[in-house]
């Protein structure tokens, strides 16, 4: 079941495409579990059509991403990493501190 993490379809859409993205970029990054967990999904399916290396799958990505150079990183450097791996791409750590303004978990997550 999919967190809906206090938004509307349309605002949820656009904050996972900026955590998908911002993941991409950045190669880990620094969130709340909830988040964290969520992300891992979408990136790993992203990671999954990336890997089938033609023109259609990349054209997909650009259409899922924000942004052409997350899409473009995810296909030419990111996915031939993972050619001989069936899934398991990203890990999340769970972080020993709390976000102080709420008390949320703090997760990282990164490509493994």
């Amino acid at each position: 079941m999919q967190r809906k993490f206090h938004r509307k379809t349309g605002q949820r859409r656009a904050f996972m495409k900026g955590l998908m993205h911002n993941l991409i970029i950045k190669g880990s990054m620094a969130t709340t579990l909830d988040r964290a967990r969520e992300t891992r999904v979408a990136v790993e399916h992203l990671v999954t059509l990336a890997k089938k290396n033609d023109v259609a799958h990349l054209r997909m990505l650009i259409a899922r991403l924000p942004h052409k150079t997350s899409a473009c990183k995810l296909f030419y450097e990111i996915a031939p990493r993972y050619a001989d791996r069936k899934g398991g791409y990203t890990r999340i750590i769970k972080q020993s501190v709390t976000r102080k303004r709420d008390g949320a978990a703090v997760a990282l997550i990164e490509f493994v």
